[in-house]
């Protein structure tokens, strides 16, 4: 079987909105985090669907849900103090009906514009390789620097430079023992792919997307959001 495990535990401090964490921010009424889940509730791979949430804002998703009649949603639990703590809590609760041999597709619930053929490529990735890391290619300079005296050390090769994305995707069991070896030492990811980096694991496979995959963080990238979303509703522009 086939889960998405989507994670929004996080108040969103950049995002600097008065009233509303950045995953229940609305456009047309819908809150973003619903854009996110509809995308791995209407694709006919994914069997089920975990959701991690502000503990105070769990009843508005569970209003959501119904109103916007998701079914895949089987369970929501309350997200921790960082993106890490908040997917180990989101494995845990998984036990109850995922297997070790399924897959599972790890995603940003403000990662609103992932593409149902990303998703696809995804599920395809894991079967053959055991992993898939959703990434974009770079498209400007990147620069490695000392952290102390921020003095340029290296400038890697650009064609080799990728963007980690979402979703982050591995088989059930190889991701729930990466968090419970990390949740032992106390190590902090920035995501699944540092940690299984940080654990030696060598043999990750990417999968591309586009660059407008975006992880809506702060205002801009709300505003960005709106507009891609508003010109391929409106036929303006194609598929990103």
């Amino acid at each position: 079987m086939v889960h998405a495990l989507i994670f929004a535990g996080g108040t969103g401090i950049r995002m600097n909105a008065k009233s509303k964490p950045k995953q229940f921010l609305e456009l047309h009424g819908k809150p973003v985090i619903i854009y996110t889940i509809e995308i791995f509730e209407r694709h006919p791979e994914v069997d089920s669907i975990a959701v991690v949430c502000l503990e105070n804002w769990i009843p508005e998703l569970q209003f959501q849900l119904q109103k916007n009649l998701i079914q895949k949603v089987r369970v929501i639990v309350p997200g921790g103090k960082t993106g890490h703590d908040s997917i180990t809590n989101g494995l845990k609760a998984m036990k109850d009906f995922a297997k070790s041999s399924d897959i599972v597709l790890i995603h940003d619930g403000v990662r609103p514009l992932i593409r149902d053929e990303v998703i696809t490529k995804n599920i395809a990735a894991v079967r053959s390789y055991g992993s898939a890391i959703t990434s974009s290619p770079a498209l400007e300079t990147e620069i490695r620097v000392e952290e102390m005296t921020r003095v340029i050390e290296d400038v890697p090769t650009r064609a080799n430079m990728y963007t980690a994305k979402a979703p982050q995707s591995f088989y059930y069991g190889d991701i729930l023992k990466a968090h419970e070896k990390a949740e032992k030492t106390g190590f902090k990811s920035i995501d699944s792919v540092d940690l299984l980096n940080h654990l030696g694991r060598r043999d990750l496979h990417i999968v591309p997307c586009s660059r407008f995959n975006l992880k809506i963080t702060e205002p801009a990238d709300y505003y960005i959001f709106r507009a891609l979303y508003e010109a391929m509703e409106n036929e303006q522009i194609g598929d990103i």
